[in-house]
């Protein structure tokens, strides 16, 4: 094991420790220095830390919960997951606002994409016919520009968001009740190895975590903190949607939902969230882009229109890939494009010579300016 490996492990412990919680987590580890120093510490120094004696009053075994961390170091690895702490760079900056975040978070899929306008969408599972309507012409709304689309991979209006994302070019995240070894519902398996490839994956859980019920909460306040604001398609009164909405609120996002029919009851708790002002009335896309100033995207996707316009498939591939990772390396240009090495690298320098793209040190390559 790395000696980022052994820090890792300790990062973990800390989540294992029964009834922690995340909140009491960074405040241990505010306390202590470092996430080891707990588990070199005494319990009964530990105990004497504001507000931890009640936490810590289950005595906990140490080693189990080291080893138990090293296993899923090692389940992270073989994965090729990225593991996101609270107290790192590289942890969504939105999410790190929120008080009740995850200590840890884990990650699969495409780099830079925490820093992008991130809109996420919510509903029902049961969406009738007007929702995925409604849901795809607001997400087509947003067609080619740089706008990710967050949801819950669940049955319904998420997995409708998913895949128009998908199907019109956006980057989207998944945002997992349960560990990155399986995929729930299972008849997502192939819209998530697609979002693999254009946005990622997102889970605070470990493996070997089931979707059990009391999940899904949790997942929707990542969902909420994650975004820029949060759109409602379809939702009874009660449900995660409306739980969604309503934390995304106490988070300062924005709230959108779209109206629906009077008496349809997937169209009660958008009616509900627009009367008590919690949400903004929102027919399409243009509504959400006024609200959140992001006009300046109509100009971001014209201008990659006319870029891609006169180049041929394979190029246009490439083209999206430098583009969507805006410094791109060789080695996930080859391996994205399917086109093979020699013949990437052979479109990679005709459009150098045509001063299209630039090649920088350490075979990086992106957009002339």
């Amino acid at each position: 094991m790395t000696d980022h490996d052994d820090a890792l492990i300790y990062r973990i412990a800390v989540t294992l420790i029964p009834g922690i919680g995340h909140m009491n987590a960074k405040k241990l580890i505010a306390w202590c220095g470092e996430p080891d120093a707990i588990f070199r510490e005494e319990r009964k120094v530990l105990m004497k830390i504001p507000g931890m004696a009640k936490v810590l009053n289950n005595n906990f075994n140490k080693k189990e919960l080291l080893l138990r961390a090293e296993q899923e170091v090692k389940f992270i690895t073989n994965s090729r997951i990225r593991p996101l702490y609270y107290y790192d760079d590289d942890y969504p900056r939105r999410l790190k606002q929120c008080a009740d975040s995850p200590l840890m978070l884990y990650y699969k899929g495409i780099d830079n994409l925490f820093e992008k306008r991130m809109l996420a969408v919510v509903g029902t599972r049961k969406a009738t016919s007007y929702g995925k309507r409604a849901c795809q012409q607001v997400i087509g709304g947003f067609s080619d520009e740089d706008v990710v689309i967050a949801s819950g991979m669940a049955y319904g209006i998420d997995s409708c968001a998913h895949r128009k994302a998908l199907s019109c070019g956006l980057q989207t995240i998944g945002v997992l009740g349960h560990g990155l070894d399986r995929i729930y519902p299972n008849e997502n398996r192939n819209m998530a190895a697609r979002m693999l490839q254009q946005g990622g994956l997102l889970t605070e859980f470990l493996s070997q975590s089931k979707p059990d019920r009391e999940n899904f909460p949790k997942r929707n306040r990542i969902i909420a903190g994650l975004s820029d604001a949060v759109l409602v398609v379809e939702s009874a009164t009660k449900g995660g949607a409306i739980i969604t909405a309503e934390i995304a609120n106490s988070y300062n996002r924005d709230v959108f939902a779209i109206p629906g029919r009077m008496y349809d009851p997937y169209s009660d708790g958008c009616h509900l969230l627009i009367r008590r002002n919690i949400a903004a009335l929102t027919r399409s896309a243009d509504d959400i882009r006024y609200s959140m100033g992001w006009e300046g995207t109509v100009q971001a996707r014209k201008s990659k229109t006319e870029l891609l316009g006169k180049y041929d498939h394979d190029e246009k591939v490439i083209l999206n890939i430098i583009l969507e990772k805006e410094r791109a390396p060789i080695d996930d240009i080859v391996l994205i494009a399917g086109l093979g090495a020699s013949k990437a690298a052979s479109i990679l320098l005709k459009l150098e010579f045509e001063g299209v793209i630039t090649g920088l040190p350490g075979k990086l390559y992106e957009i002339r300016k």
